[in-house]
């Protein structure tokens, strides 16, 4: 790495920024450093438990509004398709917008939305309720990408030389948000009702507007002459975004399908449910800054990391149930001990991807800023919701056969 006093050192990602922004990585955070850090751990934290509140309750509330399985089902899977759609939009014209004011604008939507969720009790039953759950499903789909793919090209470009250690340091965050999320919900829900948990969330993602207004830094880029086609047609990048779709969609089908199996096998109670989750996000949480550590000290290594993860992964999935030509015994233990090395490989998979794809496209002759930096992050929110929507797809034909196998 070379030192922060070498004029000639290579100029990093990002280097087209503005003339006060330190183009070397020091031992010490400079002062706009730590206000990035502070601005995109807020929105990972506060989106995720925003975004995971909505599992324990709601789908019973919806029911008593007269929404089917169905319908529900389809609430929660459009999100993933307009985040999808709004990823790409997003990561296009990330420069025009403005990465400060984007970031700020989807905060602030996606905490009104989140209020506005709370009061969906007071909406008639019916058709109504149904079309302002959609309404509401999709703009704070949008709003989030919004803000993440703003937040995710800020600090590639406050970080230019540590892209994945601080990437995946914040992972740390949203695996704390989703964590937290569903009990904290379910909490005040049983003590409050409907409405206070998402009054209470979006209240404080909203408060965190301000305080992003005050300390997030303005970065200034050139529009850049690239198109996400032109990105995802290049033979390594194409390739990482299937890594990230199958990643995505394999680690969605755990959420719904393992607590069902837990709940049976075993006769947990369903607070103990969340308990065992925990050994995955936990471990997802405290290896992803290591393995990001290691990604970029030693770039070469990014590969193997990617090619044993993945390894790791499969065969986790095997030995989640386990698979039966394995005749192995489902026990608790095993599943616990399975699922914590899910999450360890799960940050090996997914953490180096980020500065792969960025490393692949600067030296395809893609610029060195925003522009570049926008694409990317929007590319990889657009392959991350494509895993989404395949899960829920499959996920729903599977309930559809075995709802169809439960009538004859």
């Amino acid at each position: 790495m070379d030192s922060p006093g070498d004029p000639e050192g290579p100029r990093p990602p990002g280097g087209d920024g503005p003339p006060g922004v330190t183009m070397e990585t020091s031992r010490r955070l400079s002062r706009e450093q730590i206000f990035v850090l502070i601005s995109t751990a807020s929105i990972n934290l506060g989106s995720m438990m925003c975004y995971s509140i909505l599992g324990p309750f709601f789908p019973k509330e919806a029911e008593k509004k007269g929404a089917s399985n169905t319908v529900i089902g389809m609430i929660f899977g459009c999100y993933a398709l307009f985040d999808f759609l709004a990823s790409l939009v997003f990561g296009k014209y990330l420069v025009h917008i403005g990465a400060k004011f984007m970031f700020v604008a989807g905060m602030f939507v996606s905490g009104a939305v989140t209020v506005l969720f709370g009061l969906l009790d007071q909406v008639p039953e019916g058709p109504v309720f149904i079309a302002m759950c959609f309404l509401l499903r999709i703009t704070d789909a949008i709003s989030f990408e919004a803000a993440i793919t703003a937040s995710s090209s800020i600090l590639a470009k406050a970080f230019p030389n540590n892209v994945a250690t601080v990437l995946g340091s914040l992972e740390t965050f949203s695996g704390l948000g989703l964590v937290l999320g569903p009990p904290l919900g379910g909490f005040l829900y049983q003590s409050f009702g409907y409405e206070v948990p998402f009054i209470f969330l979006g209240c404080i993602v909203l408060l965190m507007v301000p305080l992003n207004m005050c300390i997030l830094p303005n970065y200034e880029s050139d529009k850049g002459k690239h198109s996400f086609w032109k990105l995802i047609a290049l033979p390594k990048v194409a390739f990482l975004s299937f890594v990230i779709t199958s990643f995505s969609s394999c680690f969605g089908f755990l959420d719904p399908t393992l607590s069902l199996f837990v709940l049976e096998k075993f006769n947990l109670p369903a607070g103990y449910v969340g308990l065992v989750f925990l050994g995955l996000a936990l471990s997802y949480a405290i290896s992803s800054p290591l393995v990001g550590l290691l990604s970029d000290k030693m770039p070469h290594l990014r590969k193997w990391l990617l090619v044993f993860g993945n390894l790791t992964l499969a065969g986790c999935y095997m030995l989640l149930g386990p698979s039966p030509f394995l005749h192995i015994k489902s026990q608790l233990w095993l599943l616990v001990l399975i699922l914590v090395i899910n999450g360890i490989s799960a940050g090996m998979s997914l953490i180096p991807i980020f500065p792969e794809i960025l490393s692949c496209a600067h030296e395809n002759g893609f610029e060195e800023g925003l522009s570049t930096l926008g694409l990317v992050s929007g590319l990889f929110g657009a392959m991350w919701s494509v895993g989404s929507e395949l899960q829920n797809i499959l996920g729903t034909e599977e309930e559809r056969t075995a709802l169809l196998s439960d009538e004859r």
